[in-house]
């Protein structure tokens, strides 16, 4: 669990909710037809923009703004040393029975494939096809995430628009005024909320989810070729070490006892 994702959401409407609080009552700013033209405007727009499984799909795709299985690039680095000297002292064979142990699936696959004697250019292609579908079917989350995030302020402006219309038919009932107004207001109210407190945020967090994710498939396609070639376990550190930044780079070196080569600054 996202720890980060959870605080902003509670924060932003808790703040929010807080706020309102301390001017009046809460169930002023519930309402029901503004809820239908924001919510539904927002999602018919989203279906007539991407087809319905890739809507309904997005939903999926956004548990890993909440949740998702993240590995330290330390911990990457320091299971593929691991693995580079077991493969050093007993040879790739072995490293058949490590691949039914381990939990991550592209490192489960390249160490069988490894075990198997498959050509590095077939591991290479194969294990980078797989960073290539998950960048895309993030990329399509991100995409509907930051599209909704243009729908829902615009559905907020036609509701602001219905009820000023709804108003203005009606000024000779001045009873009519309050419940019109209120919908003219609270639709753009909604469709702010929901475009800079959940589409946008969630579009960039995917990003990044994205991103560290990628980082993480590289560190292991890099360790398993150098481990395909009987790479020295501390020349492999230093191959996967550049990939980080070099706060992580100090870490490693500290952590394997200042065995790997110094990069330059």
């Amino acid at each position: 669990m996202d720890l980060a994702t959870i605080l902003g959401v509670i924060s932003g409407l808790g703040l929010i909710a807080y706020a309102i609080l301390m001017g009046g009552s809460f169930g002023i700013f519930i309402n029901v037809p503004s809820m239908m033209i924001v919510f539904g405007g927002t999602l018919a727009a989203s279906l007539i923009a991407y087809p319905l499984q890739e809507v309904l799909g997005v939903f999926k795709v956004a548990m890993k703004v909440f949740f998702m299985n993240k590995q330290e690039p330390m911990k990457i680095i320091e299971e593929m040393s691991r693995l580079a000297k077991l493969a050093k002292q007993n040879g790739v064979l072995s490293l058949e029975a490590e691949a039914k142990k381990t939990k991550d699936p592209m490192l489960q696959q390249g160490l069988a494939m490894i075990s198997d004697g498959i050509p590095r250019n077939t591991l290479v292609k194969i294990l980078t096809g797989q960073i290539t579908t998950m960048q895309n079917r993030h990329k399509l989350g991100r995409d509907i995430f930051t599209e909704m995030g243009k729908y829902a302020p615009a559905f907020g402006m036609v509701g602001t628009l219905i009820g000023l219309v709804q108003m203005l038919a009606t000024l000779n009932d001045p009873s009519t005024i309050g419940p019109k107004m209120a919908v003219a207001l609270l639709t753009t109210f909604y469709g702010a909320i929901l475009a800079n407190l959940f589409f946008v945020p969630m579009a960039n967090k995917l990003k990044r989810r994205s991103e560290s994710e990628t980082l993480e498939m590289q560190l292991i396609i890099e360790g398993l070729l150098a481990i395909q070639e009987g790479e020295n376990p501390n020349i492999l550190v230093d191959r996967l070490k550049v990939f980080l930044d070099k706060q992580l780079q100090a870490k490693i070196e500290k952590k394997f006892g200042g065995q790997t080569m110094k990069q330059a600054a």
